[in-house]
């Protein structure tokens, strides 16, 4: 395996790694501050008790995601020094921007959210939580800005020539607002709202199966749910405009997602399937015919541009970019249904003693986590073969003095201890479940004590 694959490999381990734990902080963030504005209305212990229990949760993710996240920033040096060196001046601001903004604010007030319950007053504790919600999702934007703009680059012009070439910014506002990035960020933020609502969700439905916690389950449940079902209505609606927004500014990413190879003709929308990429066409897949060229222009029989309209070597690899976008609107679907069926349930006063239901809600906590993997890989693989889309390849942007046997054996330590770390982060989540949120006022089944 040769140098440009051992480099990709890693960089993709170390991210997809990292990736589990933003989108679960912003979306608790979220919840966290819904509960405790409920506590500062009402004043009712219940929703202090709530907030303190997902609080705990939260630092153990954002302690872990930020162990994970610094490796990347060396390895843009290590490995892809060449890129650094291209586009230094447009990326680096947006990662100064989120070091500055976001992480510091939310990290800043992380200790107080965490360890001032007694020691502030209650509004000070509520702000504390809006601050850390609000740099969490800060933290999104400028990092969404940065990757946006690899995918649609705006704002800027090429000073220099050849090695010495480099990316500098000429409109900083319209690097920010490049074509994607605002699509890019509601699609991201409600995908984070629907990771902590279902982590919610699934660990209230486990203490409504053991009966236990009960009042404490209901509540966090019907938090929960009201977050997941505008976030899973989210991800239908901000899908649809990022799909238009990759069919204007990258039509090859899209021509690979819907495995449309006729060079312009209408494009139908497969179910699923699989590309026979030899053949040109796909394979046992279930289609709804002239759909994507509605979806595009209003107009079933309105071509669209497909895969042979493109160089062989201009093409990301086309069935992992397939497979992993159909992956992930299968399970953006199947959690929107989800969503309605808990909600028709609970509107019939039966979802708390529903067991089938409770049963799919525990392990579903997964399938976010899950289509949060398939949307960063559709969207990066998808973009091969350029890091920088139109500007700068994948194979340019490495380091020219690295060796793949360091890359190789920096990819396996970093393999090894990311699962130590995923592993302690199982058990410790595990063990603060298994304890709940037990205080003086409630007894270990959840009920109040007095």
């Amino acid at each position: 395996m040769g140098l440009l694959m051992l480099s990709r490999i890693q960089f993709a381990v170390t991210i997809m790694f990292h990736f589990i734990y933003p989108p679960m902080s912003i979306g608790l963030g979220l919840i966290i501050v819904i509960m405790e504005s409920m506590y500062m209305i009402t004043r009712k212990p219940l929703y202090h008790k709530m907030t303190k229990f997902w609080v705990k949760m939260f630092g153990l993710n954002f302690a872990i995601g930020v162990a994970t996240g610094l490796v990347m920033e060396f390895e843009f040096g290590t490995n892809w020094s060449t890129y650094s060196r291209y586009v230094g001046d447009v990326f680096g601001s947006a990662l100064a921007a989120e070091g500055v903004f976001a992480f510091f604010l939310e990290s800043g007030f992380l200790a107080i959210l965490l360890f001032g319950w007694d020691k502030v007053s209650p509004r000070m504790h509520w702000l504390s939580a809006l601050l850390v919600c609000l740099g969490a999702h800060f933290s999104a934007i400028w990092i969404i800005v940065a990757g946006s703009w690899m995918q649609t680059p705006a704002g800027f012009h090429i000073v220099g020539q050849g090695l010495t070439a480099r990316a500098e910014i000429t409109d900083f506002w319209a690097m920010v607002f490049n074509p994607s990035s605002m699509e890019r960020l509601a699609h991201v933020l409600v995908a984070s709202w629907l990771t902590g609502a279902f982590f919610v969700l699934s660990v209230s439905a486990y203490y409504l199966l053991n009966k236990r916690h009960l009042e404490f389950a209901k509540a966090s449940m019907r938090v929960g749910l009201t977050v997941a079902l505008i976030a899973a209505a989210g991800q239908m609606i901000t899908g649809r405009i990022g799909a238009e927004t990759v069919a204007r500014y990258q039509p090859t990413k899209l021509a690979v997602m819907e495995g449309h190879f006729a060079a312009n003709a209408p494009a139908d929308m497969y179910l699923f399937g699989y590309v026979d990429e030899k053949g040109r066409q796909v394979r046992y897949g279930l289609r709804i015919p002239g759909l994507v060229s509605y979806l595009m222009h209003g107009d079933p029989n309105a071509p669209v541009v497909g895969i042979n309209s493109f160089k062989k070597e201009d093409l990301p690899p086309i069935n992992i970019v397939f497979q992993t976008y159909h992956f992930m609107i299968a399970i953006g679907v199947f959690l929107l249904l989800l969503s309605i069926t808990c909600l028709v349930y609970f509107l019939r006063g039966k979802l708390f003693e529903t067991r089938w239901l409770l049963r799919i809600l525990v392990p579903a906590v997964l399938l976010p986590q899950i289509a949060n993997q398939c949307g960063w890989m559709t969207a990066e693989i998808g973009r091969q073969p350029w890091i920088v889309y139109g500007l700068l390849r994948t194979s340019q942007g490495l380091s020219k003095a690295i060796q793949a046997n360091a890359v190789l054996a920096s990819l396996i330590m970093f393999t090894f201890i990311y699962l130590l770390l995923f592993v302690l982060y199982i058990y410790l989540f595990d063990s603060k479940i298994r304890q709940g949120p037990v205080d003086a006022n409630y007894d270990t089944h959840g009920h109040r004590a007095d």
